[in-house]
């Protein structure tokens, strides 16, 4: 038995054996689910409960735990395989079991009551048909998953449900082999409870039961669906953490909502990077009611732009990487840690309301498959959920603590420097010293340090980015009103500690301009 510490959270504990997790989500077959929807493990239990002798002590345990609240879950981040199209054969062993020639085949469908005796010469290895299959499946980077709740059962129920739990050996596919048990000392968890986070499955009242019934329906081969009920979880990011944590990060890092395009809508470059976080924000403020709050809007009640973080639109390049062609793949809703709950909660009600009253657009996978989406314009996104293959739209690639960081979109120079490149010597030294200034201003307006040391050029520092010289001219409202045209510069920064991410610096961090990619320490200037 496993022995809880008084006043010490309950949890189970998932072990993945074979380094991996196959599992269909719920709504698209051609995706996994991660981390394991509670409901999923729960079935698993009640499975190996009905088929070990239905103990009655076991049954109480389990309806303790589908009367608690949904549990926190600590989950590593996992990284999602391309899911491949399989065709299986159809095996129906209800039409013939052992036939060795035709009629025999037809014989034996005969006898089994089939009004189709001639379906069982489709068995025959030559003629058999084959289905479509997809075995989509993530490889988490730890070994376990752990679910935890705030209420600990008694002792007997613990005894019981690890006794139940030893006996589960699968969870999803019947490939995903696991060892499961109660967890003395649970982890933190990593993803928590959230009215506006991601949906999972979990376990309503009533659940075994409800397992009961269905089997006694489906008796294991009919088709069935899983009953739960949705709860909602966000998952804790790095910034979560980085206010307790040794390493720096600028005010502008924080909760990123990311916005996948659809295969037929990666065409642009990210030169035009401020025109597509022009058109997210404004579909974005289009769905917030007034007064827009100033941390997600910019703007503050007298029109002037504000001068403390707000929200940021970030169209996300496929850059820093060999081979790296420079397209949006998709676009990062990035909220600062320093936001208001009340902000927070409006940018993901307008996400939502987006998502309600404009998927009216189509987004075309890999595999063919045609899905609902939302319109931006010319382009078709969605919500990004779950492990995402695409490595430039995971947050961890531009998070990654590091001292040097190079630009991938060129940074918006808070002064004007001067001609670069143009007039006597002295002139130009003198102007890319003055741009050196405004990018260690531009540094510092994002609460970080100077940097040790900043090399600038026209020219991008890493793989996918492009000269300053093609980004169209990026203009902006002083205070004033009046208008300003911003120098671009790209940037190389080395900072004296390691420093955590998103990071994104200049006067256009707020709109896809000044965003900054982690390079390995070491890495020499290219």
């Amino acid at each position: 038995m496993c022995a809880l510490q008084p006043n010490k959270n309950f949890g189970i504990e998932v072990n993945f054996l074979t380094g991996r997790y196959v599992a269909t989500a719920h709504n698209d077959r051609k995706q996994t689910e991660w981390p394991p929807h509670t409901s999923r493990l729960f079935s698993a239990m009640v499975s190996a409960w009905a088929e070990d002798g239905q103990d009655a002590t076991e049954r109480r345990a389990l309806e303790w735990l589908e009367g608690q609240e949904p549990p926190n879950i600590s989950a590593p981040d996992a990284t999602c395989r391309k899911t491949v199209l399989h065709y299986v054969p159809v095996n129906d062993t209800t039409i013939m079991t052992g036939s060795q020639n035709e009629s025999t085949a037809i014989a034996s469908a005969q006898k089994a009551g089939s009004t189709n005796p001639k379906k069982a010469l489709s068995l025959f290895p030559e003629k058999r048909t084959k289905q479509e299959r997809f075995y989509p499946s993530v490889t988490p980077h730890g070994a376990s998953v752990t679910y935890v709740w705030h209420q600990t059962p008694q002792d007997d129920m613990v005894e019981a449900l690890d006794n139940l739990l030893s006996r589960v050996t699968r969870l999803g596919h019947p490939s995903s082999l696991v060892s499961c048990r109660v967890s003395a000392d649970p982890p933190a968890a990593n993803y928590i409870l959230s009215k506006f986070g991601e949906s999972i499955r979990a376990v309503r009242r009533g659940q075994v039961e409800a397992l009961v019934n269905q089997y006694s329906r489906h008796q294991g081969f009919r088709r069935r669906s899983l009953p739960y009920e949705s709860a909602r979880y966000r998952k804790k990011n790095d910034w979560d953490a980085q206010q307790q944590s040794p390493y720096l990060a600028p005010n502008t890092s924080g909760d990123w909502i990311i916005l996948k395009m659809a295969p037929g809508s990666r065409f642009l470059p990210s030169t035009q990077a401020a025109c597509v976080a022009a058109k997210l924000r404004a579909v974005i403020l289009s769905h917030i009611k007034d007064p827009i709050p100033e941390e997600v809007s910019g703007i503050r009640p007298d029109g002037a732009p504000t001068t403390d973080p707000h929200a940021a639109f970030i169209p996300l390049p496929y850059a820093g990487f060999p081979h790296a062609d420079g397209r949006i793949l998709g676009i990062a809703v990035s909220m600062p840690r320093s936001l208001t709950d009340e902000s927070r909660h409006a940018v993901y009600r307008a996400i939502g309301s987006w998502e309600d009253s404009h998927r009216t657009g189509e987004t075309v996978d890999e595999d063919k498959t045609v899905k609902p989406g939302l319109k931006l314009g010319d382009l078709c996104v969605s919500r990004q959920i779950g492990p995402e293959p695409l490595v430039s739209l995971r947050r961890g690639t531009w998070s990654r603590k590091s001292r040097r960081w190079v630009s991938v979109t060129p940074i918006s120079l808070p002064r004007h420097p001067g001609s670069l490149g143009k007039g006597s010597a002295s002139a130009r030294a003198a102007a890319w010293r003055k741009a050196e200034s405004a990018v260690m201003l531009s540094c510092e307006h994002v609460g970080l340090p100077r940097p040790l040391k900043v090399v600038m050029s026209h020219d991008p520092f890493t793989p996918g980015s492009y000269p300053a010289a093609r980004y169209p001219p990026f203009t902006q409202k002083t205070r004033d009103g009046s208008p300003i045209r911003r120098k671009l510069i790209h940037a190389s920064l080395t900072f004296e500690e390691a420093v955590a991410g998103p990071m994104m610096i200049g006067t256009g961090r707020f709109a896809g301009l000044g965003l900054m990619h982690p390079m390995p320490d070491g890495d020499s200037e290219s």
